[in-house]
């Protein structure tokens, strides 16, 4: 059996994978249609994603399961003299590995992808109902520094 997890760009083969972690919590089950067949808008949001070369959904496999996933985004700003940005969005990990170390591999991952594309910060955010969530980015060295806002449209 293999050990070793292998980061990957994410296939449309992965999105049942991806749409079951993501469904797979309190807040992620009232937001997402996990059902079968899935809803033709995960397959348009994966297309755009994929053409898009600043967006990345990337995924975790543990021999051939999906074990996490993450979207990452790159922007340049103006500010910062022009400098690029890394926001980390979307990121869970399968029921059956979590508390193992996955999603602290799959984090420090994307921290290396943004250092290899030239950004000289790396953003995310999470929910203010995740408190073990805020806990986890700040033991992996991000730090609360803006309070964000969100208009629901």
């Amino acid at each position: 059996m293999e050990t070793e997890i292998r980061f990957r760009i994410a296939a449309e083969k992965d999105l049942d994978s991806i749409v079951a972690m993501l469904a797979d919590d309190v807040l992620g089950s009232k937001r997402e249609r996990y059902e079968h067949p899935l809803p033709n808008s995960y397959k348009l949001a994966f297309e755009a994603i994929a053409a898009d070369p600043n967006n990345e959904l990337v995924v975790a496999c543990l021999g051939n399961d999906v074990i996490g996933v993450l979207q990452i985004t790159f922007t340049p700003y103006i500010t910062h003299q022009g400098g690029w940005r890394a926001t980390i969005e979307g990121v869970r990990t399968s029921a059956s590995v979590r508390g193992k170390g996955v999603g602290t591999d799959l984090i420090k991952w994307a921290i290396q992808r943004a250092e290899e594309r030239g950004c000289h910060l790396v953003q995310l955010t999470t929910d203010k109902k995740r408190p073990d969530a805020l806990r986890f980015y700040e033991r992996l060295g991000f730090k609360a520094t803006h309070e964000g806002l969100k208009l629901k449209l």
